[in-house]
């Protein structure tokens, strides 16, 4: 069950420009929360902004109860977010959202991300490489001054491939077309992705293809993040075009079976 707390931020660092890793004590969180389940953030006291802002869950300590966040400044709200100081107590309900990643039933997995969708897939890799599993990590990004967590992601790897889009840094191309191969020598028995939604229909394309599981992690306006508001409907797949269905990704997702969503 989620609760509403106010969390001390304990650490704040600018990973690189205009994103923020924040770390808060949040023990009440930490204790229940699973890979893949996000927080809402009040940023204020104000009327303004009025909604909450969702945030995925990006590490956690159970020792310790910190819990690690990181946003990309784009708003008002993630502005207003992005100047709080080490000492001030962040309103967080947490943890959110029913549908989390699961890997119990494979021992290769494939995680890939793209862009500020590569920080919920950390404590996914973490806790599958604690557990034994080979993780293969594929990271994707724009240009050099984009990459971030090289180092983060390494550590909880058995291997890391990272792409960037212009060749300014590791790898040119695609971190889909790594994945690709490594599933075509049969070394994937499952895949999870994050990132934007071209790379995402490209994942879930890719899985269908080749017959082989995929889960992914969606990112929709969330108003409420409690499934009350309608506002993160996504198709399911098999829906009738004369009567669509949805699911609505803070309640039932923010991860899903592949094969389940129409994107």
């Amino acid at each position: 069950m989620p609760v509403s707390i106010k969390a001390k931020l304990v650490e704040k660092e600018e990973v690189i420009n205009g994103i923020f890793k924040f770390v808060v004590d949040a023990s009440e969180v930490v204790n229940t929360a699973k890979p893949g389940q996000f927080i809402e953030i009040r940023v204020n006291d104000d009327i303004e902004p009025f909604l909450r802002r969702p945030i995925s869950i990006h590490n956690m300590d159970k020792n310790s109860g910190k819990l690690e966040f990181i946003f990309q400044v784009k708003g008002k709200g993630t502005q207003i977010l992005s100047k709080k100081e080490i000492g001030n107590l962040i309103d967080i309900i947490g943890p959110l959202g029913k549908g989390t990643f699961k890997y119990d039933k494979y021992e290769k997995i494939g995680i890939i991300g793209g862009g500020i969708g590569v920080f919920p897939l950390y404590e996914l890799a973490k806790e599958a490489k604690n557990d034994g599993k080979d993780v293969n990590i594929y990271l994707g990004f724009r240009n050099k001054d984009l990459v971030c967590l090289e180092k983060e992601f390494k550590d909880v790897s058995s291997s890391l491939t990272l792409t960037t889009d212009d060749g300014s840094y590791s790898q040119k191309g695609f971190a889909i077309d790594f994945l690709k191969q490594d599933i075509e020598d049969g070394k994937i028995d499952c895949i999870y992705a994050c990132g934007p939604l071209p790379m995402l229909k490209a994942v879930r394309n890719l899985a269908i293809e080749k017959n082989i599981p995929c889960q992914i992690s969606l990112e929709e306006r969330m108003g409420c993040g409690l499934g009350v508001c309608l506002g993160c409907a996504v198709k399911t797949a098999d829906s009738p075009k004369e009567a669509p269905e949805y699911l609505h990704v803070c309640k039932a997702g923010p991860v899903f079976d592949a094969k389940d969503v129409e994107i």
